[in-house]
């Protein structure tokens, strides 16, 4: 049982109506990265993140991929960028005729990004740091 609450109505409604509109771009790169294709990667598409709804995401990765089509601005890109950065999320944003007309690049450089080991240390476990080797006994 998921600890997590639900979604509110509007927002799984809305982000079922993105699902079921799609760009061209949106759906070719969905093509590449539906039923875990990229290296066992499950991706989800039009996913919530409250209270923004990203265009695919890997909860595995915490990576977020946008596909940024005329309607995107700088501003509000940024403000959301921010605020899944604060959640620990990753951002890859790419234009729209980028995916048409680049896709294997595109697809590169989320698995680039995929295959990056977390730059965040793994902490030692208790007694095996400098002073457990430091002292003899």
């Amino acid at each position: 049982m998921s600890s997590k609450p639900p979604l509110p109505t509007r927002t799984h409604a809305h982000a079922k109506r993105l699902r079921g509109g799609m760009t061209d771009s949106e759906r070719v790169l969905w093509q590449r990265l539906r039923a875990s294709q990229l290296g066992g990667f499950k991706f989800r598409r039009q996913r919530p993140v409250p209270p923004y709804i990203v265009d695919f995401y890997c909860e595995r990765a915490r990576l977020a991929v946008e596909v940024d089509g005329s309607q995107h601005t700088a501003v509000s890109d940024a403000a959301r960028d921010a605020f899944l950065h604060s959640r620990g999320i990753a951002i890859l944003r790419f234009a729209s005729n980028e995916v048409l007309q680049q896709l294997d690049a595109v697809i590169e450089a989320i698995w680039n990004h995929l295959d990056t080991p977390t730059l965040t240390p793994t902490p030692l476990p208790e007694g095996e740091g400098l002073q457990a080797k430091a002292d003899p006994s």
